[in-house]
């Protein structure tokens, strides 16, 4: 992918995670699989910046994200969720979207422009529906990935 971020079709999936801890754990083994990365790393980054606040953004996402190091530029991942579950959001509404990112260490302006990009593209009320009905991973993957080719057009 050519813009802010990568997201690989196997970053992508549905999940039957119901608890904010279960939710987090398998995002660090997703973004572990699929970009070869050590699992517990990611997890306690994920964690620690969760006790600074909650990544659930409102409108029923969240964005969990950490910085890594050694990681090349900021990969992401994509969860959609088989039923609500809380995750402590500012709005106090359950989530059922889930996009994960993680940048580089000293990628300081890199990680704020692709989370930008990121609650940009979750904020759409017709994506978010989109994404709800998609039937699997395969139609979730190409709706995200027609709106990140495009805003980096």
């Amino acid at each position: 992918m050519n813009g802010l971020f990568t997201l690989l079709p196997e970053a992508v999936i549905a999940t039957a995670a119901d608890s904010k801890d279960l939710i987090l754990s398998e995002l660090a083994a997703l973004f572990a699989q699929v970009y070869d990365l050590e699992r517990d790393t990611v997890l306690e980054r994920m964690l620690e910046r969760e006790e600074l606040g909650s990544t659930g953004f409102g409108r029923r996402i969240a964005i969990p994200h950490a910085r890594i190091s050694g990681l090349k530029r900021p990969v992401a991942a994509f969860m959609r969720l088989e039923a609500p579950v809380e995750f402590d959001s500012a709005d106090g509404m359950p989530i059922d979207l889930v996009f994960g990112l993680l940048s580089p260490d000293g990628a300081g302006a890199a990680h704020l422009h692709a989370l930008a990009a990121i609650s940009r593209m979750m904020r759409d009320e017709r994506m978010h529906d989109d994404l709800l009905e998609a039937p699997g991973p395969e139609v979730l993957y190409s709706l995200l990935s027609n709106v990140i080719d495009r805003d980096a057009a």
